[in-house]
């Protein structure tokens, strides 16, 4: 019998902090006086040594994220140019790009540049988003993943659960992941924070049944936990790929630090689980 496969990926951050928008989950944004490192963009030099540090680690997706409502011409350039170097020198490294709401032509050139695959979270159910993000719409995130597959782009699409939502919102969010039918679900789990005014609310059980929920639903999507993974599930993390996880976030999150990645390839080891060395299922 062949051990469970995993597939790893790790986070760029590339842009930080500075956000116009209001996402009242977000501690990139201006409206809230959060204590994160901010700056515009990271020096090509050192995503490329993150990069490797990935790769090595056994990642095989590398997502560039910037900070923002959406793409603006600046920005596309220089995810384009990250594109370039990174697939020169990595050209097995799926790149994820995810850098907000974007058009159709937006998408075309981070294609055409070399990114494979494209990152939008719709966070919430289109009910609660109302209650939790004033400066754009719900629509507008869903709008961006109909124009990632318009493209051909794969879909990487999912939600933050425990902000606040109700069952129903999260029986919602997942029925409009199912719509789109991603390549791959990110399942996170909300990260408190002092300055933001949201207060988590889903306990372990409750993520693990939500997990499980999303993998029954979307039996062909690879499902995703990220942020959150570390302090929702502390030392029963195990039991997510129990629930049908086969994705996990490697390394620093955005704005948060995740679990050193040495500990969770051990993790891994001692679950009796390998680490996948391709996309291809």
């Amino acid at each position: 019998m062949h051990k469970k496969e995993i597939y790893l990926c790790s986070i760029c951050n590339v842009s930080s902090g500075a956000c116009s928008e209001d996402c009242a989950f977000c501690t990139q944004s201006v409206k809230y006086d959060t204590d994160i490192e901010v700056y515009r963009y990271k020096s090509i030099d050192l995503i490329l040594k993150e990069a490797h540090f990935a790769k090595k680690s056994g990642a095989i997706g590398f997502c560039l994220v910037t900070a923002g409502k959406g793409i603006d011409k600046k920005s596309l350039d220089y995810i384009c140019e990250l594109s370039f170097h990174l697939n020169k020198e990595l050209p097995d490294l799926n790149l994820i790009a995810c850098n907000g709401i974007a058009s159709i032509e937006d998408l075309k050139e981070l294609k055409k540049s070399g990114i494979r695959s494209y990152n939008h979270n719709l966070e919430s159910s289109k009910e609660y988003y109302k209650k939790i993000c004033s400066t754009h719409d719900w629509d507008d995130r869903y709008q961006t993943c109909l124009n990632v597959k318009e493209v051909g782009l794969d879909l990487c699409c999912g939600g933050i659960f425990g902000m606040g939502e109700s069952y129903d919102d999260r029986l919602s969010l997942v029925e409009s992941i199912k719509s789109l039918s991603p390549a791959s679900v990110a399942i996170n789990f909300f990260h408190p924070n002092p300055s933001l005014y949201l207060e988590k609310n889903i306990t372990l059980d409750e993520a693990l049944f939500w997990i499980k929920y999303v993998r029954e639903n979307l039996p062909r999507s690879m499902v995703m936990v990220a942020g959150g993974r570390e302090i929702t599930f502390k030392d029963r993390v195990g039991e997510i790929f129990e629930m049908g996880a086969n994705s996990i976030v490697i390394g620093n999150y955005l704005t948060t630090r995740g679990e050193l990645v040495d500990r969770d390839l051990k993790m891994l080891k001692d679950l009796g689980l390998e680490v996948a060395k391709n996309c291809n299922e």
